[in-house]
């Protein structure tokens, strides 16, 4: 027999997920369904049917597909318990329509195992039903259910049994007997036990039968369940067959007429007609929906008629359009070949144009530099109004948010340096520089950062840091912080309701270097083997079966060739719907003599009694606020114009250290603006203060008499540096 109780026991326990709207309705629709669930386990069939007919009506109402399904799958359990086969596959089918719509697997198991049922049990056609039955055991296993995989392949054991292949049959019995034995399911251990008995009957092993069947009954009695007492009715009819074989005429008659007697009990001339009315009922509802549909589909149809008629006539009008056109296009003939060779006449202009594709070509450069120019320019004054914040509320030196937004300000600038310049990547025109950093600082920093995009797909981000690791290191923490950016960033895009975790741990020791081991490591959708090697290719992106993921397909390609530059190798091991880990190994100097030799070249000895005068010439606002404040938190004096033609006319009266000058500027820029200066005599050390690419300006910037370059945003100890050796070099000259 099939599970139906622990079908009705799901179908109690089942959870809905509602709108606000339709809350209210839904509970009371799930109410009915539970009402009928109820009456069916104590055979009060024509009771049930009433409430399952009553909430498919307002399932209906609703058009909620699961409701209808669930109240469809009680309606044939009904009718399965009444021997009609045939109506009791009709509402399982049309269950199944709606479950089908749907992505609840609960309800499409117990429809496919009950459509089993049906047709493998009441002799309807048993190899279609150990067909549903696998389907049904495909949803168990989908929603890993162990108890509804145990009933299913008890269904399938008890089908071929009942087509007397009991070769097919008893390896999924057997493959379900210990679990059923340690579980506390009444029902499976009374069809456990059943089987056994017609198994071993069918054996001619009688006294191991006997001894089954006898198990089966025993269990049986300890549940009140009408619902249980018709199975066990089954096992009396089956033991009598038994002992028919035994011989034992009195027992075999006994079990008979006990077989008899509870059929009429539980299956009486007035409860099979009280169904019956209740059926009558539920078809006559089922015809009112359908007329309703059809009334509906022809009103559908009827307003389709109607716009098939307009577009007939648009039909009409664009054909007469067409017509015109075609009665044009013949008139244009004789002009057109009139064209063709006015176009052979055309040669020099295409020369004309080919030089402009080349003139495009350079806009296009120029283009790149001036979005460069662009996007640098703000990222200075984010950058510089983090640091003024910093410095005038010492109370949030530590405040992650602020960290998180300058180093973010930093990380967007190397990110766009690297977009930009992909191809000096490829061509190695980009070197790697020495920094002291902290591994733990810079991967929290990253952590911090990232945070946002962690909780937005709930997330755990984790950090395990090595304590053997040098708590200084030098090397080029930018580059490092923009592979873990790009690393991390992705696992968090592709992971949710999992962890990814940052991984550092010290490798080994080779004199004064110490190489580290990086790992980035999610749980998330996982990368196929055939696409782990196209994600390092540029702008390429893998197609992924959910969720949208957007990027620019570069950012793998950018860790693959900064890791090359720290001779190294990004490693990936990765699996679908399991997770996938990054590796790299990375040596770093830790020798103590290099790293106070970087710390004093970066130091700026300000300890001079002269105040320095500086002429800042610039035109943006926000800049300017940001260059006065840098200066004069240092002790310098500064003057700040707008222009090139201000600043000579100032230069005329005032004596200037050092003029800070912005290029891109309007009336004049700063190249022409130097040019002028040096044109009057004046030797005074100006420095490019810009936002262009260095090595686009740097000739054109020495030509002009400028004495050095410095980009935005840049590292105040940088500015000082500079400032510091030009004006020494001066007074030496």
């Amino acid at each position: 027999m099939y599970n139906k109780i622990v079908l009705l026991i799901a179908l109690l326990l089942t959870q809905f997920a509602f709108t606000q709207e339709q809350v209210r309705s839904k509970r009371q629709i799930v109410s009915m369904l539970n009402e009928a669930g109820n009456l069916l386990v104590n055979l009060e069939c024509d009771k049930s049917l009433i409430k399952a007919k009553e909430a498919l009506s307002y399932a209906h109402s609703l058009q909620d597909d699961v409701l209808m399904a669930k109240a469809y799958n009680i309606i044939g359990l009904n009718f399965s318990e009444f021997s009609d086969p045939k109506t009791a596959i009709l509402y399982y089918e049309k269950g199944l329509k709606h479950a089908s719509k749907t992505n609840n697997d609960s309800i499409k198991l117990w429809l496919n195992n009950n459509l089993g049922a049906v047709y493998a049990y009441q002799n309807v056609n048993s190899e279609k039903g150990i067909t549903f039955y696998k389907k049904g055991v495909f949803y168990a296993q989908k929603i890993k259910d162990s108890i509804e995989i145990t009933y299913c392949k008890l269904n399938i054991c008890g089908a071929y049994f009942n087509d007397k292949n009991y070769a097919k049959g008893i390896p999924y019995l057997k493959s379900v007997e210990k679990y059923i034995l340690k579980s506390n399911e009444i029902e499976a251990k009374i069809s456990l036990y059943s089987k056994l008995g017609t198994y071993y009957n069918y054996k001619n092993e009688l006294d191991k039968s006997e001894s089954y069947y006898l198990k089966a009954i025993e269990i049986g009695k300890q549940n009140k369940s009408e619902l249980v007492n018709s199975t066990i009715c089954e096992i009396y009819s089956d033991f009598s067959a038994l002992y028919k074989k035994k011989n034992d005429v009195k027992k075999a008659l006994y079990y008979s007429e006990l077989y008899n007697s509870t059929q009429k009990k539980i299956y009486s001339e007035e409860k099979t007609q009280n169904v019956k009315a209740v059926e009558n009922q539920i078809q006559l509802e089922e015809y009112k929906r359908q007329i309703n549909t059809i009334e509906s589909q022809n009103h559908e149809q009827s307003k389709d008629l109607k716009e098939s008629k307009l577009i007939v006539l648009l039909f009409v009008i664009i054909l007469f359009i067409l017509l015109l056109l075609l009665y044009s296009l013949f008139k244009n003939n004789n002009f057109r070949e009139q064209t063709n060779r006015e176009l052979k006449l055309a040669n020099e202009e295409l020369k004309s144009a080919k030089e402009k594709a080349e003139e495009a070509s350079q806009l296009k450069t120029q283009f790149v530099s001036t979005i460069s120019h662009e996007l640098r320019t703000p990222l200075y004054g984010v950058v510089g109004i983090t640091n003024i914040i910093l410095d005038e509320h010492k109370e949030l030196a530590n405040s992650p948010h602020l960290n998180s937004l300058k180093f973010s300000a930093r990380y967007l600038l190397s990110l766009v340096n690297d977009l930009l310049q992909i191809n000096k990547i490829e061509e190695n025109k980009i070197t790697l520089e020495n920094m002291i950093f902290n591994v733990s600082d810079e991967i929290k920093t990253i952590v911090d950062s990232l945070e946002f995009i962690a909780v937005k797909n709930n997330n755990k981000l984790t950090a395990v840091i090595d304590k053997n690791i040098p708590e200084f290191l030098i090397g080029d923490k930018l580059r490092l912080s923009q592979i873990f950016m790009n690393l991390v960033s992705n696992a968090l895009k592709f992971t949710k309701d999992g962890e990814v975790i940052v991984t550092a741990k010290q490798d080994r020791i080779e004199g004064t270097k110490h190489f580290i081991y990086f790992s980035v490591k999610d749980n998330g959708v996982g990368i196929a083997i055939e696409d782990q090697e196209k994600i390092f290719e540029k702008f390429v992106q893998i197609e992924r079966k959910e969720g949208d993921y957007q990027g620019t397909g570069l950012g793998l390609s950018i860790v693959q060739k900064l890791t090359e530059l720290f001779d190294s190798k990004i490693n990936i091991e990765s699996k679908e719907n399991v997770g996938t880990e990054f590796s790299f190994t990375i040596g770093f100097e830790a020798d103590p003599n290099k790293k106070n030799e970087i710390i004093n070249n970066i130091e700026v000895d300000l300890s001079s009694n002269h105040l320095y005068k500086i002429l800042v010439v610039e035109d943006n606002k926000i800049n300017q606020i940001v260059t006065r404040k840098i200066l004069e938190s240092n002790n310098f004096k500064c003057v700040i114009l707008e222009d090139g033609y201000a600043a000579l006319n100032l230069l005329e009266k005032e004596t200037f250290d050092v003029i800070l000058m912005d290029i891109n500027m309007p009336i004049i820029n700063g190249f022409d603006t130097t040019k002028l200066i040096r044109k009057k005599g004046f030797t005074t050390p100006v420095i490019a203060l810009t936002a262009f690419d260095k090595q686009e300006i740097t000739e054109q910037a020495l030509s002009s008499g400028m004495n050095d370059i410095i980009i935005k945003p840049f590292e105040q100890a940088k500015l000082f540096q500079v400032i510091n050796n030009l004006i020494n070099k001066k007074n030496v000259d």
